[in-house]
């Protein structure tokens, strides 16, 4: 019985190292194409590793290579991909508005109340990883300096661990909040960009419907309804709301 047990570990260990071993030669092999300028091949064989390993530096790539073949909105996708995946990476953010400027529809996002777009863009500082180890680490100290708190004599030492330690609470109540934030919305928020070379909205889930506004490639949109089989309701960052073909468009 132990040796069935062995032999299976072993087995898969055996498995997944060889599976390791295959993802690096891929990425290897799509690194060397990118660097001769063979960009299709690239595209491919990042492809690969996205379907296998879907990391931020994979969709990153993947993103570039689309853009060095001018595939506009499918760079603008993966772009957006890496970007969930590390939201606080400043590469990401800046092929991505390279990417848009190239792209046909310019919408102008509406109105937000400024401390939301503080607190947006604050919470995009790190990534979800990152403030939750912040939140961790000044609780663990947050303890510490309560411990000696409790176990000093000198007014002095006591005065500046209490204030260390409400300012490390804070700071981890506002690590918790920001980490919550990010992972809400990559739970609620449904994201896609228009991948069809154009793509009429309508009023309502139908081709009869009526014609309300045109999207072309590489806009996003946000899902609103995706209960129906082939259409669904979206609308765009100026408040504009319709209906449009799934296959319009690409979930990011």
């Amino acid at each position: 019985m132990k040796h069935n047990i062995l032999f299976t570990l072993f087995f898969f260990i055996a498995l997944f190292s060889r599976a390791a071993d295959s993802l690096s030669e891929v990425k290897s092999k799509a690194d060397s194409a990118y660097a001769c300028a063979d960009y299709i091949t690239a595209v491919e064989l990042y492809s690969q590793l996205a379907e296998q390993n879907t990391t931020s530096d994979v969709c990153y790539n993947l993103g570039c290579a689309y853009y060095r073949i001018d595939d506009i909105a499918h760079s603008i996708l993966w772009f957006e991909r890496a970007l969930r995946l590390n939201p606080s990476d400043k590469d990401i953010l800046f092929n991505l508005e390279m990417a848009r400027t190239k792209t046909i529809d310019k919408i102008i996002p509406q109105h937000e109340f400024i401390l939301f777009t503080y607190f947006r863009v604050m919470t995009n500082w790190f990534s979800l990883r990152t403030w939750t180890i912040m939140a961790l680490f000044c609780f663990v100290l947050m303890l510490i300096c309560l411990l000696l708190f409790q176990a000093s004599g000198s007014v002095t030492m006591r005065k500046a661990t209490l204030s260390s330690s409400i300012i490390l609470l804070l700071v981890c109540v506002f690590s918790n909040v920001c980490a919550m934030r990010q992972e809400s919305f990559k739970q609620t928020h449904v994201s896609g960009i228009v991948t069809m070379p154009a793509v009429t909205v309508k009023s309502t889930p139908t081709d009869n419907g009526n014609d309300l506004f045109i999207l072309h490639e590489g806009s996003k949109v946000e899902v609103r309804d995706n209960s129906l089989k082939e259409w669904c309701e979206v609308s765009i960052a100026d408040g504009k709301v319709g209906w449009i073909p799934k296959k319009a468009f690409d979930v990011i």
